[in-house]
């Protein structure tokens, strides 16, 4: 059996970075992503956000791609988020992404970041990445 460890840290926003992620909305979308994520067999480490955007840490196995964990994550929660309303408006992520793979060293540094967006938005006075 194959063994593999391979962290990524994935980023991505809305359609247009609209501040559709409201406090309420973006806790039962990161919610639904966990438990989505779960049934697809990919392991999520570590998520949270701001209001246009997703931070991602997550663990790719043998069988997946980044762009296929990104597929599933992605069109999968836009079409729960439609579904089900969580937003008024129709509901789309940007088509881009940001991955890059993060070293044993540096999970720590990572998951600290992500769980710490909005603070490090309102001391960086921006709404991007």
């Amino acid at each position: 059996m194959s063994f593999v460890k391979v962290m990524i840290h994935a980023v991505w926003g809305t359609k247009k970075r609209e501040p559709l992620l409201t406090d309420g909305a973006r806790q039962k979308i990161i919610q639904h992503i966990k438990e989505s994520a779960k049934a697809k067999q990919i392991y999520i480490d570590t998520i949270n956000g701001h209001y246009d955007h997703l931070h991602c840490l997550f663990g790719l196995n043998a069988d997946m791609s980044i762009s296929k964990v990104m597929q599933l994550i992605k069109g999968e929660s836009a079409f729960w988020v439609n579904k089900e309303k969580i937003i008024k408006t129709k509901f789309e992520w940007a088509d881009e992404y940001f991955a890059v793979s993060v070293s044993e060293s540096m999970i720590d540094k990572v998951r600290e970041y992500i769980n710490n967006q909005e603070e490090h938005h309102k001391n960086n006075f921006c709404s991007g990445i």
